[in-house]
């Protein structure tokens, strides 16, 4: 009976075998077929979706998770917590974080109606005042350092009674913390509907946001209650924030890849100086050179501590030999180390190493302006998502409540000038400049707006200061302007004798 089961067994095998033998062919006749009707098959592999045990511990935290899931509410809190301390306890990462507002927001941008024709001037001069009224050139500046630290920029618009301004529009920036559900876990079981404090429709656009009426880290407990929310509609809401992912509702900090560089930078300069004042702490050290068993005259113990006079010459015991330690910290890899590390996290905000370093002693004429070319472009990115989130709201908004309170009313056609920068060689652009204006290549209104400028402003002044010149007789100005003054002399002239 075992053998005649054996038997069965070894034939239900071979069986097996056969089967699964056909079926592989039968596959690759398949895909035979398959590559001679609809054309040439590759089957190919990719080596970075493979696991090895080389390779296994690298990928170990890769994930499926989508942008909301991934960037939950739990996960910003510690990403916000830790470039906050790092930002406050590391210059460099407080330098680029300062550096990039102050770079992108600058002194604030200047408006310019395009359809207002004379009222233009004085609806500019009313909203400039407005803006100063409110500090929103600082807030700017806050945003933009929020988005880089924090991941992302709040500002609630209302009414503002207390402004000494013709428009009492206002806007209050909140921290994102503040910016939550109302409920714990509510990315668990809303995520369709609502993602941490923000309501959204079935497009996926905010349309409501609830915001703690205190910060959950203050003082009070009552931003942890649930009555201790107020619900935003999102046409009051500025929502400045960095889009990494499709369905991506929130923002994560723009730092956040650097904040192990930035560990790693702090705790190797700490060993660097501590290593440097272990050996300054000691003047020199004693050795012998006994044997191990063996006894030196007047030997000393272990550790013992000699003082040394000033300008004094002293005796070692026989057999003792003293030496100094050597100056090797901080080590000549110091700066390199520095240099490489700092190069690596200014990277994620596309900001070049010498600007995030402030210090170009190793940078040429053309390095420098080649590397700001890629820092430039992130900077009028960073500039129009300004406008088109924050700044053309906000004059939309200011616009109606100026006609309601002034019966003016104006095209919302407008520019925004943003403060220039001021550039390395003045003489070579200045060059530059004209070479471009006469071979007709650009406009004075472009030449003005890369230095903030209004180009109307510029000539207006530039009218006042010939006619000025014209007045006291001094003709020290260029030959183009001496042509303008003359023009101008002959037009009087004529009119003289027309009278």
């Amino acid at each position: 009976m075992a053998t005649s089961t054996a038997a069965v067994g070894r034939s239900a095998q071979k069986a097996g075998s056969r089967s699964a033998v056909k079926a592989a062919k039968a596959t690759r006749r398949v895909k035979t077929r398959l590559s001679t009707k609809v054309g040439q098959v590759i089957f190919a592999k990719f080596d970075s979706a493979q696991t090895s045990d080389r390779n296994k511990n690298h990928w170990a935290w890769a994930d499926s998770l989508s942008a909301d899931a991934a960037a939950s509410a739990a996960v910003r809190q510690k990403l916000r917590d830790r470039a906050r301390y790092e930002v406050a306890n590391n210059s460099y990462a407080r330098g680029i974080v300062n550096t990039l507002a102050n770079d992108c927001v600058g002194t604030g941008p200047r408006l310019q109606l395009l359809d207002a024709g004379a009222r233009a001037g004085q609806v500019e001069a009313d909203f400039e005042l407005w803006a100063r009224a409110v500090k929103l050139a600082k807030k700017l500046r806050t945003m933009r350092m929020a988005r880089c630290q924090d991941g992302e920029a709040f500002a609630i618009r209302g009414q503002n009674a207390l402004l000494r301004t013709v428009v009492k529009l206002d806007i209050r920036l909140v921290e994102a913390d503040q910016v939550r559900s109302p409920w714990a876990g509510a990315d668990s079981f809303s995520a369709v509907t609502e993602t941490d404090g923000i309501t959204l429709d079935e497009w996926g656009d905010p349309v409501s946001y609830s915001v703690s009426k205190e910060h959950p880290g203050g003082t009070s407990i009552g931003g942890l209650l649930t009555d201790s929310f107020i619900t935003i509609p999102a046409s009051d809401m500025l929502h400045l924030f960095g889009v990494d992912r499709p369905g991506q509702h929130r923002g994560i900090p723009e730092i956040q890849p650097a904040l192990p560089l930035f560990a790693l930078l702090r705790r190797y300069t700490l060993a660097e100086v501590s290593a440097a004042e272990t050996a300054a702490n000691f003047a020199a050290v004693m050795h012998g050179d006994a044997p191990p068993d063996g006894e030196a005259e007047d030997d000393p113990d272990a550790m013992d501590e000699i003082e040394i006079p000033r300008n004094g010459m002293l005796t070692l015991p026989a057999g003792w030999k003293m030496s100094q330690f050597k100056a090797e910290h901080p080590s000549t890899g110091h700066v390199a180390f520095k240099r490489s590390i700092m190069s690596e996290a200014a990277r994620c905000v596309d900001m070049p190493l010498n600007v995030a370093l402030g210090d170009s002693s190793e940078s040429n004429y053309a390095s420098g302006r080649l590397d700001y070319q890629m820092y430039g472009k992130k900077i009028e990115i960073d500039r129009d998502d300004i406008e088109s989130v924050v700044l053309d709201p906000i004059l939309a908004d200011w616009l109606r409540e100026y006609e309601l309170a002034t019966g003016v009313r104006v095209s919302g056609r407008h520019e925004w000038f943003w403060p220039g920068r001021e550039h390395v060689d003045p003489v070579k652009e200045a060059n530059a400049q004209k070479t471009r204006l006469e071979s007709l290549t650009t406009t004075l209104s472009e030449e003005c707006a890369k230095q903030g400028l209004d180009w109307e402003d510029v000539l207006d002044q530039r009218a006042r200061e010939l006619k000025k010149m014209k007045a006291l007789g001094l003709l020290v100005a260029p030959a183009s302007s001496r042509a303008v003054i003359e023009d101008d002399s002959d037009e009087d002239d004529a009119e003289g004798e027309e009278e």
